[in-house]
């Protein structure tokens, strides 16, 4: 694996390199295009590929170490309403997708209902959590996968302008993006490329939706189940659910708790803030390298629309919701 982690690692430095002294935007949105200007022209090297994979660990390590940034004390001032704004977002989110899916666009149900928990809960993770237990088929999560991808990087350049352009306070850009965009990865970056605060409630609150991955799971396994003779649900049991969970966000509550008891100086917080800026930004370069522009151009238009309609409308809802309670 090292040399593709050295891959991500160099791109992590061009990145930084390039924002501060060529291009005035985030290194992380850099480090993306970056990623994503290898892929779509000379392609990842194979002696790179597995090295380039790990890029999900190192988001999930940086967000572990973020949690040292975060007070516990103001989680909890805000926490009953940030409940209550993911919970009802998540499943406003979930009913469009599928009413929209089944009645205006008319696709398949299993591949509409990938796409509801696609975008409601946490992209291609509560894909493939959820497929096994509704059995959809390979095509079907290949074409939710490739939707979901297409909105990932969409969001991603879009809505950071749009928060300067509205000059949106820091905590409201950042339950906004936590709520209506849809991967965790382009959600983080999107973040931070507004501003650090904006990041760290950006990140906050796409981890509490994050959280109901199993409980998404569970329900669609239960739904179909029902529908079939043989009464089973495949795939879907107590040890799957803990797989698919996850489990990063233990981590980030763990750390969150133990820098609230004041066990960690400032001079460890900083040093903890500078590596998981530094995993971030390692991280976005591999992120950039799963963007596939020819997948992309072959996907179906009728799953783009279905889930487009959802993110305009759940996207200017969420955004009017976030003024309210935290602006």
């Amino acid at each position: 694996m090292v040399p593709g982690v050295v891959l991500l690692v160099l791109g992590g430095g061009i990145a930084r390199l390039l924002a501060t002294t060529v291009l005035p935007i985030s290194e992380l949105i850099v480090a993306v295009g970056l990623g994503a200007l290898l892929a779509n022209t000379m392609g990842v090297p194979e002696w790179g590929a597995d090295g380039t994979a790990t890029h999900k660990l190192w988001l999930e390590t940086g967000i572990v170490l973020m949690g040292a940034r975060i007070a516990i004390d103001q989680l909890l001032a805000v926490g009953p309403s940030l409940l209550v704004f993911i919970v009802g977002f998540l499943t406003i989110s979930l009913v469009i997708v599928e009413v929209i899916a089944r009645n205006v666009f008319r696709i398949n149900e299993r591949l509409g209902s990938l796409l509801a928990a696609g975008y409601s809960v946490c992209g291609v993770s509560a894909i493939v959590a959820v497929s096994g237990g509704i059995r959809a088929k390979s095509e079907q999560i290949a074409y939710a996968v490739a939707t979901i991808l297409l909105f990932d990087a969409a969001t991603l350049a879009v809505y950071p302008v749009v928060g300067r352009v509205l000059k949106l306070p820091d905590i409201v850009f950042g339950t906004w993006a936590g709520i209506s965009m849809v991967s965790t990865g382009p959600v983080v970056a999107a973040g931070f490329a507004y501003s650090p605060q904006a990041g760290e409630w950006a990140t906050v609150t796409k981890l509490g939706r994050n959280v109901f991955i199993g409980v998404v799971a569970v329900l669609y396994a239960i739904y179909y189940a029902r529908r079939h003779d043989d009464g089973r649900a495949e795939g879907i049991s107590w040890r799957y659910l803990w797989e698919q969970f996850p489990k990063f966000v233990v981590g980030f509550v763990v750390m969150a708790t133990v820098a609230s008891l004041g066990w960690l100086s400032s001079k460890d917080v900083a040093l903890l803030k500078s590596g998981y800026q530094g995993l971030f930004l390692v991280a976005f370069v591999g992120l950039g390298m799963e963007i596939d522009l020819r997948e992309m151009r072959s996907t179906g238009i009728r799953p783009v629309f279905v889930v487009l309609s959802t993110l305009l409308v759940v996207s200017v809802l969420s955004l009017l919701a976030s003024i309210v309670l935290f602006g």
